[in-house]
């Protein structure tokens, strides 16, 4: 199963992203297997205000785990989190 995910940071969060960055990357990188592709959400300035991922998993559970040790979800970066079913045709 594919999944689009739109998470957008907190008001006032750019510098709390900043420092769980590196966290959040590392854990991408472990489960870089089901990640067909991933970056940061622009606001009109150029700053990051959320995220897309396109994530692959065998189920809806395995990418809600995934989702609830995400640092930016501990962290409480991600303020508002969408997740919606994909049908990824190129990749």
């Amino acid at each position: 199963m594919q999944f689009v995910i739109k998470a957008y940071d907190g008001k006032g969060k750019l510098d709390k992203r900043m420092e769980v960055r590196p966290r959040h990357l590392e854990g991408i990188e472990k489960i870089r297997e089901h990640v067909i592709c991933g970056g940061g959400l622009l606001d009109e300035e150029g700053k990051m205000k959320g995220s897309v991922l396109i994530m692959e998993y065998d189920n809806r559970e395995q990418l809600d785990e995934y989702l609830a040790n995400e640092p930016y979800v501990v962290e409480q970066v991600w303020e508002t989190i969408e997740v919606e079913r994909m049908n990824v045709v190129v990749r």
